[in-house]
This record gives structure tokens, sequence and C-alpha cells, in this order.
């Protein structure tokens, strides 16, 4: 080879390797300077909100890029949030049972179409008819079993009259007719997972999702338990049983909450944000499911009259365990907890928010989204 030929090649790999330098240099200014963003936004919005402590973890292109761990676990303690610091996450339970269906669907053992009769004996005929998709989500029309004026069952007893009981109550509405989301129809899912696996709800989740994701913190239980590094949650709402609704006040209170076992496939789960983003990696990874059963669970479930429903703006509708935001810009697939935690993820722009607190009421899903915002507009 020729020397002037040596040198093109020489200084053409120097000339490759400072603009290599150039372009990691931008991300890593880039990142920090979105790092330095969110962590002042996170600030602001726990000194507006009056959030004692928090976990985020911010996902982009199946990496974890940011962690922060912020504030007190304990107010009565002065215990400062790590990353080990377990939340409860109430309703995002629902993602595991949600999982768990298209699991034995992927494995022949059920149809999402089918009726739940299929699955389960002793139900009440008007109950026959209903599909496991209703079921998960929220459209199946059945009685709730939650008494909301009690904050307790229905029967205002046990778990066995208060199964007794809704068994009797009519149909809200016609399966299929509206988005009506109540602990009834995932306490049905519960029972069906069990029965086509001859095990316990909780054994099943912990060996087929939770053990592959790694999640060695991550507990089914209530606020009464005792667990290392869990933090109690806080409220300023108070239950007007009169009513049957929560009246914001301006007294902080610890909440406690009971989560029967029968129904643990609707909520009582204290977790960590960093496990949460492990097990959300795995689920992405093809870990627990195929592509195609991760799309199906994601899609949103249309009523009768082909039209979405579901909770506040933005999630206008609802899959299977998962509240939907369906939008032109940035759609997005959120489950949220108790008013105080969210995995707020966007499959189309390959990026996940999971934000944790101890504040229920403290609208995450909102400062979520603000979060988002910060990665979303430095495309």
């Amino acid at each position: 080879m020729k020397p002037s030929n040596i040198r093109q090649i020489y200084y053409g790999n120097i000339y490759f390797f400072i603009l290599s330098c150039l372009f990691l240099s931008t991300q890593i200014a880039q990142a920090q300077t979105a790092a330095a963003k969110v962590t002042a936004l996170l600030k602001a919005e726990m000194q507006t909100r009056h959030i004692p402590g928090l976990q985020l973890v911010v996902i982009r292109h199946k990496q974890i890029i940011l962690t922060r761990e912020l504030g007190v676990a304990s107010l009565e303690f002065k215990v400062p949030v790590s990353s080990g610091t377990l939340f409860s996450i109430n309703s995002i339970a629902k993602i595991f049972a949600g999982t768990a269906i298209m699991q034995l669907e992927e494995q022949g053992k059920l149809k999402l179409d089918n009726p739940i009769s299929r699955y389960l004996d002793d139900l009440p005929d008007a109950w026959r008819p209903i599909t496991v998709r209703q079921l998960l989500s929220h459209t199946s029309g059945l009685p709730d079993i939650e008494d909301d004026h009690t904050d307790g069952l229905v029967g205002n007893k046990g778990e066995e009259t208060a199964w007794s009981v809704v068994k009797t109550l009519p149909l809200t509405s016609s399966p299929g007719e509206k988005f009506n989301y109540i602990a009834t129809n995932y306490l049905l899912a519960q029972q069906i997972i069990e029965r086509l696996t001859g095990q316990p709800f909780e054994d099943y989740i912990r060996m087929t999702q939770w053990k592959p994701a790694r999640l060695r913190k991550t507990v089914y239980g209530n606020s009464v338990d005792v667990s290392p590094q869990k933090s109690p949650t806080y409220t300023y709402y108070q239950l007007d049983r009169d009513k049957g609704e929560r009246i914001l006040t301006e007294t902080l209170r610890q909440v406690n909450e009971n989560f029967p076992i029968s129904y643990r496939a609707d909520a009582g789960v204290f977790s960590t944000a960093t496990e949460m983003a492990h097990w959300l990696l795995a689920l992405e990874n093809g870990k627990f499911l195929k592509q195609e059963s991760i799309r199906t669970m994601w899609t949103p479930v249309r009523l009768s009259n082909g039209e979405y429903d579901g909770f506040e703006p933005p999630f206008n509708a609802y899959a299977l365990g998962w509240p939907v935001a369906v939008r032109k810009k940035h759609p997005a697939i959120g489950p949220i907890g108790g008013g105080r935690a969210v995995i707020l993820n966007y499959p189309d722009d390959d990026l996940s928010v999971i934000l944790f607190t101890n504040l229920s009421g403290c609208s995450p899903a909102v400062i979520a989204e603000k979060i988002a915002l910060v990665y979303l507009n430095g495309q």
C-alpha cells in the first residue's frame, strides 16, 4: 500500500473518531440537560402538591436513562426515600392479571371472547355470557363488590359474605354497553387464573412474572403488613360516608388499606419504581408474552356502540388492565394506582415514565406527562 493511502486511512480514522466523540459529548450534554430539567420539575411539583417523597425512572429505547429518589418515605421518622423504598401501587396490580390472562391464551387454555361460564361454575345466569375480555376491560356490567359508602365490601362483613351478596345484585348495564371500573371484574379474573393454573394467584404471578423479571422486593400485602423499607401512604382526602365520596381537607392523614386476598388481581402490591421498570422491560423484551399478545393487551376495547370510554382525559379508553390515552400525537398507556403511582408508556415513542409517590390524590399521571414532554420535545 502506498504511503499516501496509509495517510488517508489514518487521518480518516482520526476524523471519524473526532466526530464520534463530538456526537457522544452532545448526547451526554443533552441527557444532562434533560435530567436537570426533570429534577427541577419534580422538586417544583413536590412543593406545589405537598408530596412527601417519590421515586422516578425514565426508560428510553429499552434502557433506563434516569432514576431519581426525592423527599422522605416517612414523615414521622424523617426517613429519606431510597431506590429500595416500597410504595403502594394499588390498581397498577391489574397489569399482572392482564398479562397472566394473555399467557393462558397463548397456552391455549382460554380465549378472550369466550364466556366466563366456560371457566367458572356457580355463576348467576345474568353473568354467564360475560366474556373474559369484558372482565379485563371493565365493560362487563357487573355490580361492584366494594361499597363506596363504607370503603369496604358489600354486606359489611367478610369476603364470603360479600361474594354471596354481590351475586344477588342486578347487572348495572348490559355486557359491553358501558365502562364501569369495579373490583368484581378482577375478582373473577383471579378465579379464572387460579382455576386454569391450579395455583394460588399470588404464587402464579411470582413464578411467571416476578421471578423472570428479577423482582426481589415487590410484595403483595396490606397497609398494616410489615415489609422492609415500606413507605406509609398519606392523603389530604377524607371519606364522606354519607355521599360515598372523598373530600379534600387541609389535614394530612395516613391511609389504611386492606386488600382482600380473593381479589389481589385488582390491587394490593407494594413495589419500587426500579423493580417495575425491570418488569416493564422484561415484558417488552418478550420474557412473558409474544409481541402480538402485548399489542392485544394494549389495544383499547370498544363499547357495543363502537365508542371508547375510560377515565378522565387523557385516559379516554381502557384495554386489558391498562388505561389508554387514544390520541393522534403520542398515544399512551398508563396504569394508575391509588392516585399516587403511574407507569406511563408511549409505545410509538419508545419512552416510559414510572413515577411512584406516597401521597394519594397528587395526580401522578399529570406529572409524568410533563416529564415525558421533556424528552418528547427534545427529539
